[in-house]
């Protein structure tokens, strides 16, 4: 039965940082535009963030995309290896209009430590400056140079995954299908609360429409940003509706409990098993939206990437000493 009141969800820890941010006053994100928006992400993005850990390199890269542009990108090599190296080609969040290599580097760092797996983080173009489907676009590209590219990087191109978080793992899921499309096998989609479908009508998107991190009204400023209403429907913007699932790569998807998108991450991991693919979901309770980059207070997101660097050493092997 569902409380009436979703807030006594909250683990103590997640609601005191509601509370704090409520505190700053701050004018939310769908009141500001998107360089400012931008802004304000990179400012905040590592102050509840774990401090990124000792890794043996963090190279940066640049990955040329389709149309001659050049995507910003970082490799994350967590130790020196005899062998080449399994890699996670990662997709940030950020609602496809905020976001960057840098604001995610501190979380990439630590799953590339803990699961001894390579990390590329890529900076696919953001809206609205770059419109749908450009991120799709760059993100395919990414792979597309990470397979060409793996052995001079010392990377394993038979031992890839992709996964991201938010707006970064509809990017992953996407990615997967056209891997699969285009013959790529992929040993894994590694994916933190994906947006999934075309319209935010679901239970979850409606009980925690505002006070829970994310709100309704910015992720409609973001998706105003980025694609236009009769493309919705595109499963590459809303993979929920992509034509089948069958043989793209097993997932792992990690929710949180109180987040608007916790109810299409659910449906895509049943689409999934309804097609035969393997699916490990994790459900972490009284936490939001972008908890896993709360590692300071919130002791679910260590949790989160434990069990998401467990995944990715399952999946890609133990990697190379």
């Amino acid at each position: 039965m569902h409380h009436p009141n979703p807030r006594h969800l909250l683990t103590p820890a997640m609601r005191g940082v509601i509370d704090r941010m409520a505190r700053a006053g701050r004018p939310p994100m769908h009141a500001m535009t998107p360089a400012q928006a931008r802004a304000f992400y990179e400012a905040g993005a590592n102050v509840l963030d774990l401090p990124p850990p000792r890794v043996a390199r963090v190279r940066a890269l640049d990955i040329p995309a389709r149309d001659g542009a050049t995507l910003p990108a970082e490799l994350v090599v967590p130790h020196e290896a005899a062998q080449a190296l399994p890699v996670l080609l990662y997709f940030h969040g950020g609602g496809f209009v905020v976001g960057s290599v840098r604001t995610h580097a501190a979380l990439c760092r630590h799953l590339a430590r803990l699961s001894g797996v390579a990390v590329l983080s890529v900076e696919y173009r953001l809206a609205p400056e770059h419109r749908f489907p450009t991120a799709v676009h760059d993100a395919f590209d990414a792979l597309a140079w990470l397979r060409a590219h793996a052995a001079a990087l010392g990377l394993d191109a038979q031992r890839i995954a992709v996964g991201g978080d938010s707006a970064g793992g509809t990017l992953a899921v996407v990615t997967a299908l056209q891997a699969r499309d285009a013959g790529w096998p992929l040993a894994l989609q590694l994916l933190f609360y994906p947006g999934c479908s075309a319209w935010q009508d679901t239970p979850s998107h409606r009980r925690f429409a505002h006070g829970f991190v994310l709100e309704a009204d910015t992720i409609q400023w973001f998706f105003r940003h980025y694609v236009d209403d009769a493309q919705r429907e595109d499963w590459r913007f809303a993979p929920l509706l992509a034509p089948d699932f069958d043989g793209v790569a097993p997932a792992w998807i990690g929710l949180a409990e109180c987040d608007p998108l916790l109810d299409e991450g659910v449906q895509l991991a049943d689409a999934l098993r309804l097609a035969g693919v393997p699916v490990a979901l994790e459900i972490y309770h009284g936490v939001t939206h972008e908890f896993i980059k709360m590692g300071r207070v919130i002791p679910e997101a260590l949790r989160a990437h434990q069990d998401a660097a467990r995944a990715l050493r399952r999946a890609l092997g133990e990697a190379g000493a």
